[in-house]
């Protein structure tokens, strides 16, 4: 067995750190929400989000304006694990990648078994997601009780995740598309790739209008506007060096994580989590919409993302960083059932106009986060511990390549 140390970059431990206050925070803003939109202001603070200003609601603005740049963040944050991260290095890759793949496969599929055929099949997209600052806040209170590499883990899982719901919102939830503006979207892409690949431009400005640009026209199309977020992300230089403070993406990554952690995230919970909790609220939990969520976030996350990770590293496709061990990946799993922003997002897209049925959905994506981040926590904290701890929390222990097991 031969150790690796692998230290963990600024820009990451930056991120994690920012996730767990972040996290704290929407939990608290979640908190208010719930209680003012069930209090005598309710009616106000609900009338208040669907005002419209510049011909779009004052919610739509938070989901398909400050949700882009959101999406643009981790964008730059799938860039970096691509580039110098967990997902730089194929056989690295293969072990968050395929859980990712679990963790989306088998919560839509307990979803679809229970809703499909009926008018709430649309909902199979919302267990899919996993809420990165939750999840990485969670784990970011058991602090060095956990080890350094399943923070990787996650991170790398989680980004997985998120562009696998991009990709479902791009293919699923799009209306009414118009082929024009998109094609003119994508021209909006294709010059700012050429500005980064061909012209070497690498001041920031030019990427961030042409960005807005591609906004407007990807909302025109009738795809989802936050898609310009992530498009925007791919087309702003990377640097390869770690951590190189002159690279625009790196720069642009540093000045969005407080502003999304701190503002535009909070912004969000405060916009989408204004349930009004009737009488018959318990009930509505045992409806098939709702058991699919529950079920799916609860069970089918920690389900599929350890049985993929086992099957992966069983069929020789991958290993085990030395620090973990199979508990640790249940651990994930479990944390991966936090929803939270994506599946409420997602949740908006599926069932537009449907205000009833967006409140159910929304009360379950709540407990189910819940009782994940819950059972994810105690799970780590009892039984977390790393296999073979550092005295140095900021390495990681890799096995050699050539090691045989």
């Amino acid at each position: 067995m031969i150790r690796i140390e692998r230290p963990l970059s600024q820009t990451f431990k930056e991120f994690t750190e920012s996730s767990k206050a972040g996290g704290i925070i929407l939990i608290l803003c979640t908190l208010v929400s719930l209680g003012v939109a069930n209090s005598t202001f309710g009616p106000a603070y609900i009338g208040f989000w669907h005002q419209y200003v510049a011909g779009l609601s004052i919610e739509h603005w938070v989901n398909d304006a400050l949700m882009a740049i959101f999406f643009l963040l981790i964008g730059l944050e799938l860039e970096r694990e691509l580039y110098n991260g967990e997902l730089s290095d194929l056989r690295n890759a293969m072990l968050p990648m395929l859980a990712a793949a679990g963790g989306i496969a088998v919560p839509a599929l307990i979803h679809f078994g229970l809703n499909g055929g009926t008018a709430t099949q649309a909902g199979v997209g919302i267990p899919m997601a996993t809420d990165i600052a939750f999840a990485l806040g969670v784990l970011a209170l058991l602090g060095s009780r956990v080890p350094a590499s399943l923070k990787i883990f996650l991170t790398a899982l989680a980004v997985m995740d998120d562009l696998g719901a991009i990709i479902v919102i791009a293919l699923f939830y799009t209306t009414d598309l118009s082929f024009l503006y998109l094609l003119g979207a994508l021209a909006v892409f294709a010059g700012l790739m050429t500005m980064n690949r061909v012209l070497r431009v690498m001041a920031l400005l030019p990427y961030l209008v042409g960005g807005a640009l591609m906004w407007f026209l990807m909302l025109k199309s009738g795809v989802h506007a936050t898609i310009a977020g992530v498009l925007l992300a791919f087309a702003i230089p990377y640097s390869s060096k770690e951590d190189d403070a002159k690279s625009p993406s790196h720069r642009l990554e540093h000045i969005l994580h407080k502003p999304v952690t701190f503002l535009i995230l909070p912004i969000f919970a405060l916009a989408n989590t204004g349930i009004i909790i009737g009488a018959g609220w318990t009930t509505e939990l045992l409806s098939a919409n709702s058991l699919g969520i529950i079920l799916g976030l609860v069970a089918g996350k920690p389900v599929g993302i350890f049985l993929f990770s086992f099957a992966a590293v069983s069929l020789g496709l991958c290993r085990l960083p030395l620090d973990l061990a199979w508990r640790h990946i249940l651990g994930a799993g479990l944390l991966g059932g936090i929803g939270f922003t994506m599946s409420i997002f997602i949740t908006n897209l599926a069932f537009v106009g449907a205000n009833e049925t967006i409140n159910a959905s929304k009360m379950a994506i709540l407990v189910a986060s819940l009782v994940a981040g819950v059972a994810g926590f105690v799970w780590l904290k009892l039984l977390g511990a790393p296999l073979a701890t550092d005295t140095d929390t900021n390495t990681l222990d890799f096995e050699a390549p050539d090691t045989a097991r």
